[in-house]
């Protein structure tokens, strides 16, 4: 009885403050109202330009899709047309084969190089900016000059730079962009190279926010290297590999550069790609409606692929 005594004197003086303020909870509910008004207001005109110089082109690609245009004449409602003209090109089945099959490759040798060349960097007593530095400077470069640079250096004779370097361990000459099977692998070599620059900050990044309690501990207790990266560093950091990795995919999917500056899709349509296959369509032969059927199919797998990557993860992602 006493507590309950005490409780009601408690509140006695709050429902008396709230009875003689009658209008306290519109004047707040009026006042978080103008607030979201304010806040959509100042946030319209970033709607705007964002709608406009991104969703609109969104939408009228997947309008250009059913229509058939040179994009100077009116356009012509075609339907499912130019769908039916890109499952029937034979090539395509290619094309998918072939984006798979960089993005496995890419997958396997971009996710674990940049994050060796982090962990490296971040040991590094000496010279840890200029490392930093050395590892981004591919990044800076233009891609197509980087990708020009290269297919120098893949020359299939002997005095292609590669190739020089093979010679020195007794490794015959190879053609790196001549021939089929190595054509693929010799793109992946090119993006990864020129891509890793930006993931190595980000995981250098990543690694200062890594306790370095964690690593005095399994020093003490006798932890290895090896160990002390798989039950340390690769823990702590998993959020980052995620979000790169998923990055990667979306970016591996979407190869362009590498196969139209080097080989052009060859050799035999060896490297024929989606975004290729696009640029032909689109730019060579003029048939624009088919090139955004194409694209908008793309956009599709690439959320589908997202929704299926995000779902997978969660679980991992929150441990």
């Amino acid at each position: 009885m006493t507590v309950t005594t005490d409780r009601l004197r408690s509140t006695t003086p709050i429902r008396a403050a709230q009875a003689a303020r009658p209008g306290a909870p519109r004047r707040r509910s009026l006042t978080r109202r103008r607030a979201a008004i304010a806040g959509l207001v100042f946030l319209l005109p970033t709607f705007v330009v964002f709608g406009y110089f991104a969703w609109w082109p969104i939408l009228q690609s997947a309008a250009l899709a059913f229509q058939q245009t040179d994009l100077v004449s009116a356009p012509e409602w075609v339907g499912w047309n130019n769908f039916e003209v890109l499952f029937s090109d034979p090539l395509l089945p290619r094309a998918a084969v072939n984006t798979l099959w960089f993005t496995v490759l890419s997958l396997a040798i971009g996710l674990p190089v940049p994050l060796v060349c982090a962990v490296l960097i971040s040991e590094l007593r000496r010279g840890g900016t200029l490392a930093r530095v050395l590892a981004y400077l591919p990044v800076v470069i233009p891609p197509v000059v980087s990708v020009l640079l290269w297919k120098v250096f893949f020359n299939p004779g002997e005095s292609g730079v590669v190739n020089s370097l093979l010679g020195l361990v007794g490794i015959d000459p190879l053609p790196w962009l001549q021939s089929p099977g190595t054509a693929m692998p010799s793109l992946v070599i090119v993006a990864t190279w020129s891509g890793a620059g930006t993931a190595i900050l980000i995981y250098l990044a990543a690694l200062t926010g890594v306790s370095t309690e964690l690593y005095e501990a399994a020093e003490l207790d006798g932890a290895s290297v090896w160990k002390r990266i798989v039950h340390i560093t690769l823990p702590q950091m998993r959020g980052v590999i995620l979000v790169l990795l998923l990055l990667q995919i979306i970016g591996a999917i979407q190869v362009f550069t590498e196969p139209y500056v080097m080989t052009d899709g060859g050799p035999a349509n060896a490297t024929v790609t989606i975004l290729l296959m696009i640029y032909r369509y689109a730019f060579l032969f003029g048939n624009y409606g088919v090139a955004t059927a194409l694209s908008l199919l793309l956009a599709v797998v690439l959320i589908i692929v997202s929704a299926v990557y995000l779902r997978l993860t969660r679980s991992w992602s929150t441990r």
